[in-house]
C-alpha cells in the first residue's frame, strides 16, 4: 500500500486541535507506519491596517487540514473518530473510502508552504530509489545521486539505452519508488 495525501474536513477553526488530537492518536495507537504528516494549509498574508504593515498567518482552506497515510480500514477507522473530524473529502459516504489528492495538487499546496510531498529526511536520501512521474523522463526509474535542496532539485542516475547517465528532475517530478 502506498501513502497518500487525503484532505479532512473539520469543524471550522479548530485545525490545530484536530491536527494535535490525531497525531497524539497515531501515536498512542500504534499507527505512526500508516498515518505520517498533517498539514494545516496556511500562507503568509502581508496585511496593511492603519498604515502599519503585519505579516499575518492565514488558512488557505478554513475547516480542512490535509493528512499523509496508507489508507487501511483501521487508519481510515482512527482519522474519521478523531475529535473535531467530520470526515472525508473525496468519499460518497456510506463506509466508502475517499479518493487521495493529485500529487500536483498536493505539490501545489504545500509548494505555497515551502514543504515538499516528500519527505525530505527519509525519502531523499543519496542511493534511494525513484520513480520519475513528469516531465521528459516519466516514468522511468533512477537513483538519487544527489539532492539539491534550496533549488528542488535531484541528480538521478537512470538507465538510458544501456547506459547509466546523470539527469536532473524537480522534486515535484518524482516519487518513492520504495
Amino acid at each position: 500500500m502506498d501513502k497518500q495525501w487525503y484532505v479532512v474536513n473539520t469543524y471550522s477553526g479548530h485545525e490545530n486541535k484536530v491536527k494535535e488530537k490525531l497525531e497524539m492518536r497515531a501515536e498512542s495507537m500504534d499507527m505512526q507506519d500508516y498515518i505520517f504528516r498533517v498539514v494545516i494549509p496556511e500562507e503568509k498574508v502581508v496585511e496593511v491596517k492603519d498604515g502599519v504593515t503585519k505579516e499575518k498567518v492565514k488558512k488557505m482552506f478554513p475547516g480542512y487540514i490535509l493528512v499523509e497515510m496508507v489508507m487501511t480500514d483501521e487508519a481510515w477507522y482512527v482519522v474519521r473518530n478523531t475529535p473535531g473530524v467530520t470526515g472525508f473529502i473525496g468519499s460518497s459516504g456510506k463506509g466508502a473510502k475517499p479518493t487521495p489528492l493529485q500529487p500536483y495538487e498536493v505539490d501545489k499546496i504545500l509548494g505555497n508552504m515551502g514543504i515538499s510531498r516528500i519527505d525530505v529526511e527519509t525519502e531523499l536520501a543519496v542511493g534511494s530509489k525513484v520513480k520519475i512521474i513528469a516531465g521528459p523522463f516519466n516514468g522511468m526509474f533512477g537513483k538519487i545521486d544527489s539532492v539539491d535542496l534550496a533549488n528542488q532539485k535531484v541528480n538521478l542516475l537512470v538507465d538510458l539505452f544501456g547506459q547509466e547517465t546523470s539527469v536532473e528532475v524537480e522534486i515535484s517530478q518524482i516519487e518513492n519508488a520504495g
